[in-house]
């Protein structure tokens, strides 16, 4: 089954190339380490230093593969190859609540979307309103706090 890919800005794919480098040859040798020294200090049956050293060995094994897939499937995204007049993957959105504060928003992928760095997800309610508009659009979004309306102010 062939999977979609994952958008990604060149900034985002070198982060995740970063973070499984880091994976791979620091935090393997770390949780190896550690089970290690669990089995040295005594029968690994029931220790609880054994049990979280394994737990994490699982976690970053699972992360690692997560990773390699995310950039096996990587589309990068080129927003200064396309128009800026719309509002499309790798735009950064200037909007404007109706209560007059002002937001600013990258749309990204869904792999490297940080809301709390202002990096929506383009499959996010109010990365989905905002594709495709242009300066002056306004759109409404249903999120969990109610409606929320925006008013696309610049687009970069």
């Amino acid at each position: 089954m062939a999977e979609k890919g994952n958008f990604l800005t060149p900034e985002g794919l070198a982060k995740l190339e970063e973070e499984l480098e880091h994976l791979r040859t620091v935090r393997r040798q770390e949780v190896a380490e550690k089970i290690q020294r669990a089995k040295e200090l005594r029968s690994t049956v029931n220790t609880p230093e054994y049990e979280e050293a394994k737990n994490e060995q699982g976690f970053i094994e699972g992360r690692i593969l997560a990773i390699e897939r995310i950039i096996k499937n990587a589309v990068i995204i080129h927003p200064e190859a396309a128009p800026s007049d719309l509002v499309q993957l790798g735009s950064k959105v200037k909007v404007c609540h109706q209560d007059g504060t002002e937001e600013h928003y990258t749309i990204v992928g869904s792999a490297e979307a940080n809301p709390g760095e202002g990096k929506i997800s383009n499959v996010s309610p109010v990365g989905k309103a905002l594709l495709g508009k242009r300066v002056g659009d306004e759109v409404e979004v249903v999120v969990p706090a109610g409606v929320l309306k925006l008013k696309i102010m610049e687009i970069k």
